[in-house]
């Protein structure tokens, strides 16, 4: 990079920095009820910034007396920018630093939250005694609130927000909505289906699968060993829940079989070749073109912005939405791709930093924010407006509502739904309705198109949930990525860690991609033992030990 490019981008970067940061002041405006408190809040994910006039949040800035200027990643990943606040000294009121947050900790830029929490009922109660507990640091003391995975009352699932081998409902209709329960299934129907079908209805080239390398969310390549073997997703390893033991799925058989499957469709053209250069952004302007069959993701991940784009495209229609489908190695294995109950990820949350001058306040809005009144103002919006209420009270929404709900414009002007405040699933305090749209089952069957909707009758379900079934929730130490998230070099543990993911990001596009699998897997291998996972497994199953300890002091 020439010296004149690199200035204009730390010039950029400082700008950038120095907006979202608003030098931790509050500033006062004029509202309906008195007073506005302005804080500013940094979330280190991308994600879509709302009008300053936005018609929801303003109408929870007259109700909490509080407006938040939110500030989402860009051009950076979460450590560096976490880094660039840390280096500055100056932070915003709020942050999630993502895989950040120890880099935070460590540098003493967050507010201990342990003195406050007990005046605040709707935070007290967002978590039992153990829960708070778990999200201790090794100093005693809380320091951010992990937002998701928190259910309120009676569990309401219809969508699967985690990771599936997805597939979209065109190629299920084409095929006669066959069963596919193994990855040889799989992908034997894409590759029947783009030899029947190479194009789209206007003639753009199909891609029968691509992959998500980029950064951290590379898991869309490297992890699906775990759940073909039929294991939740506890992220950085397999634990066997009978002899309560860390196994290390990047060396299993049934990862070779895997990797080895991905090197025969991508030497077909099955798998996209641009899998291992695209960003995120590319991989999502793919999606939403409607040209990729299938893949394995998160839903959170690609699903809030595609399905919008596939619907104001009409693309929907065409049977391009995505559908998830329980892959496992071999139909002798139980799938365990959805698993019951929430989840609490202590790595990370929302905090208030140092630089914060009303921590009162700031707490005060997270406690707001979980009320039903402002919950249902994030997650629903405004009754009349985004949704209407039955005669039995039951929420809903007509398709103009919905097709509106996906407007880029409109949500950009209408809704706030503080996506990265706490919030819960579950059921609202009326007994009646989900907390959230999506979780409603009769808003969420009617909210879909025609083609899921044939889709889902066709194989006897309702919901995505319904085509994976569900399991119990795993044992009480789930997830183990909550722990290695933040580990650090500071151990040799961490430190193996962070080599394995080195070598894994380095040679897992090169065992796909190989003329010679063989030399190419045991190369691979060969480099993955030089890091020392075992240091790695062992400090794993430490913590695991941990876990199972302090479980045992609450039952």
């Amino acid at each position: 990079m020439k010296k004149k490019q690199m200035v204009g981008l730390l010039l950029t970067v400082v700008m950038s920095m120095s907006a979202l940061i608003g030098c931790g002041k509050e500033v006062s405006q004029s509202g309906e009820d008195g007073e506005i408190k302005e804080f500013t809040a940094f979330f280190a994910v991308p994600g879509s910034e709302i009008n300053d006039d936005n018609e929801i949040q303003q109408k929870i800035a007259e109700l909490t007396g509080v407006k938040v200027k939110e500030t989402w990643l860009t051009g950076q990943t979460a450590k560096e920018a976490v880094g660039t606040l840390i280096a500055g000294g100056e932070y915003p009121d709020f942050i999630d630093g993502g895989d950040g947050m120890s880099q935070l900790y460590d540098a003493g830029a967050l507010v201990p939250l342990d003195d406050y929490i007990d005046n605040y009922p709707n935070i007290k109660e967002f978590f039992t005694e153990e829960e708070w507990d778990k999200l201790r640091q090794e100093d005693g003391h809380i320091y951010w609130i992990q937002q998701f995975g928190n259910i309120k009352g009676e569990e309401k699932t219809a969508v699967h927000n985690d990771e599936a081998f997805w597939i979209q409902t065109r190629v299920l209709e084409w095929a006669g909505y066959p069963e596919v329960r193994t990855m040889e299934q799989y992908f034997d129907l894409l590759e029947a289906y783009n030899e029947a079908n190479p194009t789209m209805e206007d003639g753009t080239a199909n891609i029968p699968y691509t992959i998500l390398c980029e950064d951290w969310r590379y898991f869309c390549l490297e992890n699906a060993p775990q759940f073909l073997d039929g294991y939740p997703n506890d992220g950085s390893v397999i634990v066997d829940p009978d002899e309560l033991k860390i196994i290390d799925y990047n060396t299993t058989d049934t990862a070779k079989k895997y990797f080895q499957k991905l090197n025969e469709e991508y030497q077909k053209g099955i798998v996209d070749p641009e899998s291992f250069t695209q960003t995120y952004d590319e991989y999502i302007a793919k999606l939403s073109t409607g040209r990729v069959l299938g893949m394995i993701d998160q839903w959170w991940n690609f699903a809030y912005s595609v399905n919008d784009a596939l619907k104001q495209q009409g693309l929907d229609a065409q049977g391009c939405n995505y559908v998830p489908l329980p892959i496992t190695i071999d139909e002798s294995v139980q799938n365990q791709w959805h698993n019951s109950g929430g989840v609490l990820n202590v790595a990370s949350g929302i905090a208030i930093t140092t630089s914060c001058k009303d921590v009162e306040g700031a707490l005060q809005f997270i406690d707001d924010l979980l009320s039903q009144e402002i919950h249902d103002l994030r997650m629903w919006g405004i009754e009349g407006e985004d949704y209407l209420v039955d005669e039995d009270g039951l929420f809903y929404r007509t398709e103009e509502q919905r097709v509106q709900a996906s407007d880029t414009a409109y949500k950009a002007s209408h809704k706030c739904s503080y996506s990265y405040f706490p919030q819960y699933k579950g059921t609202s305090d009326d007994g009646i309705n989900a907390m959230t749209a999506d979780g409603q089952a009769n808003e969420f069957f009617d909210g879909l198109n025609e083609k899921v909707q044939e889709c889902l009758a066709a194989y006897g379900c309702e919901t995505y949930v319904d085509m994976l079934g569900t399991n119990e929730s795993p044992g009480s130490w789930y997830p183990m990525y909550s722990y290695s998230n933040n580990m650090t070099t500071s151990t040799e543990g961490g430190t193996a860690w962070a080599k394995m993911g080195e070598i894994k990001h380095e040679y897992l596009p090169k065992v796909v991609m190989a003329s010679d699998f063989e030399s190419a897997w045991k190369e691979y291998m060969e480099v993955y033992d030089g890091c020392n996972p075992q240091a790695f497994l062992d400090e794993m199953q430490a913590e695991l030990d941990r876990r199972i300890e302090e479980a045992a002091k609450y039952e």
